[in-house]
């Protein structure tokens, strides 16, 4: 059953990226957004559009985020969902009555900057809560920092080790790497009917998880893996990894990594010849990777959220959330809204939930309340969290995607 006093908090974000998204130049921001028009059904936001707007001290959240270097595909949208619902939120009244601050740090998809980013966040900013990173490997390095402090981290990243021991305070908003593995695996299996994978992943925490997921489930989908390969991030050539990978005669190639990685891949193995069907993760699910791979993204499959074909949805009010997010992103951005763009407006949409429920800014209490959080509705899935449950979506949540003529569809089933 999906919670009735989140729904303000979901509309309120919802009509976010009516002014055009925010530059991501400098390592903080503070951004404006749009005025929510529909603020009925709840009572910790003010309805009342006229009013002076939130008083007293601001909540204050943090949010470490990839704007530059090789995670920008990733951090970019999600640093503009961020400053347009801080504004957003403001304009309708703030949170329990109280304007909010999202002090947002570039750690230049790097873990050491991340580091010094959260440090600074928690000691001079006093945050109530932590968002971040876009990467795996600076999520990895900002979570024993967020568990010491006792403040909430709301992870934007995927490797299953991100919400293994300890967990006390790290949750997360996007699936994890486990629900991809199992919806790519499953559609290999169940739907091409093929066998014999190769695996070709990128060394990061991103890639790393995925590789090791996929070794220790494809059995279980009767899949051989014939081949496994690895590479570096910023390699722009891999053509001497696949060149393995095709002589091991492999039925489909499993592509586990974000960009620039894999859209190196896909043209590179049509440099080689390969024929195979490209199957790769749910970190290309952003128009970066179209972009980057040109025409050899046609037909790459990937598992992802729903938001990327609205028409996957199956929950009415989800949909119509999803369908209000791209409407508005599109009439900002002239572009349909990334899946990292959903995983923000989620992360975030999560956090002042658990803080209205709670009435309170208190780590503990935000803390207590998220373990309490059920069913509440993002594009991104439906979050039901527990104490040993810190990631709350699962495999439905996601669906499978292929690009087809410049954008996404479903895949043939």
């Amino acid at each position: 059953m999906k919670s009735s006093h989140v729904v303000l908090v979901l509309v309120v974000a919802l009509s976010l990226f009516v002014f055009g998204l925010v530059g991501c130049g400098g390592s903080e921001t503070t951004t404006t957004a749009a005025l929510p028009t529909d603020t009925t059904g709840a009572s910790n936001v003010s309805t009342d559009t006229t009013a002076s707007g939130p008083t007293g001290d601001p909540i204050v959240f943090g949010a470490v985020l990839s704007a530059t270097g090789p995670g920008s595909p990733l951090g970019e949208p999600e640093r503009a969902t961020l400053g347009m619902m801080e504004t957003q939120v403001n304009d309708a009244g703030g949170l329990l009555g109280r304007p909010i601050k999202i002090v947002i740090e570039d750690d230049q998809t790097n873990p050491k900057e991340a580091v010094t980013a959260v440090n600074k966040l928690l000691q001079q900013d006093k945050v109530v809560a932590v968002l971040g990173s876009s990467t795996s490997g600076s999520t990895l390095a900002i979570k024993p920092i967020t568990q010491q402090a006792g403040i909430p981290l709301m992870a934007l990243a995927a490797s299953n080790a991100i919400t293994a021991a300890p967990i006390t305070w790290t949750w997360r908003a996007p699936p994890r790497d486990a629900l991809a593995v199992e919806t790519a695996l499953t559609y290999i299996s169940k739907v091409m009917k093929l066998t014999k994978i190769a695996v070709l992943y990128d060394e990061n925490a991103y890639g790393a998880s995925g590789m090791a997921e996929i070794e220790k489930v494809a059995p279980d989908y009767g899949l051989t893996i014939v081949a496994k390969e690895s590479y570096k991030t910023e390699e722009t050539d891999l053509t001497a990894q696949l060149t393995k990978i095709k002589a091991a005669n492999p039925e489909v190639v499993v592509v586990w990594g974000t960009n620039p990685g894999p859209a190196v891949a896909a043209k590179n193995m049509d440099q080689l010849g390969m024929t195979q069907p490209f199957v790769g993760s749910h970190g290309i699910a952003n128009a970066k990777f179209i972009e980057l791979a040109a025409d050899s993204a046609e037909g790459v499959i990937f598992p992802a959220g729903r938001l990327l074909v609205p028409e996957s949805y199956t929950d009415p009010e989800q949909k119509a959330q999803a369908d209000k997010f791209i409407a508005d992103y599109k009439t900002a951005t002239g572009a349909n809204p990334p899946t990292f763009a959903g995983h923000a407006f989620g992360g975030l949409t999560l956090l002042m939930d658990a803080i209205t429920r709670a009435g309170s800014t208190d780590p503990a209490a935000i803390q207590k309340a998220l373990g309490e959080t059920k069913g509440v509705v993002t594009p991104d899935g439906i979050y039901n969290y527990t104490a040993d449950n810190h990631d709350g979506l699962v495999a439905d949540d996601l669906t499978v995607v292929q690009i087809k003529g410049g954008t996404w569809v479903l895949a043939p089933r």
